[in-house]
């Protein structure tokens, strides 16, 4: 199984894709890491990308200009039936939407699971497509995202702009 790589520019930075050629296997921005380094060159240039790839970069495309709110990918990520719940509850949170770690930890049937909920949440290789920042703390804040907060931050008052007209959540 091959899998295929391209770099993306969202808005708010470079997403690197991969693909094994059925399924979009990651999502993740790249300079969220420290010492990461992005480099123009990096940018894979339209003729050479995947078509599942290009289908993720039209729909991300589309999210970013506020024209879609769910994506029809095939996605896959490997991880325990556990993992696997919590990724497809994510995906079930309504675009411009939040919840909080407790209540997806009791829309998966186990209340008591929320630090491991807390825990799969942040393990999530498919950023935005499954969408891991809408999940808040209990008290409204915004905690815990692996492409740092402030795109957190951005991403939800984006939906919310497309879906209720808001800019500013938090």
């Amino acid at each position: 199984m091959e899998i295929s790589t391209a770099y993306y520019r969202s808005p708010i930075g470079i997403i690197e894709l991969r693909s094994n050629g059925t399924s979009i296997t990651a999502a993740l921005f790249i300079n969220s890491q420290k010492g990461t380094q992005v480099y123009e060159s990096t940018i894979v240039f339209d003729n050479e990308i995947h078509p599942l790839i290009k289908k993720c970069i039209e729909e991300l495309d589309d999210y970013f200009s506020g024209k879609r709110k769910i994506f029809t990918l095939p996605l896959s990520q490997n991880g325990t039936d556990f993992q696997q719940t919590v990724w497809t509850a994510l995906t079930n949170i309504p675009y411009g939407r939040t919840i909080s770690y407790l209540e997806l930890s009791k829309r998966i049937g186990n209340h008591k699971a929320i630090r491991a909920v807390g825990t799969t949440n942040g393990k999530n290789a498919l950023c935005i497509l499954v969408p891991c920042h809408r999940v808040i703390g209990s008290n409204g804040d915004l905690v815990g995202y692996g492409g740092d907060l402030w795109r957190k931050k951005w991403l939800l008052e984006h939906e919310s702009k497309f879906e209720s007209g808001v800019q500013t959540l938090f």
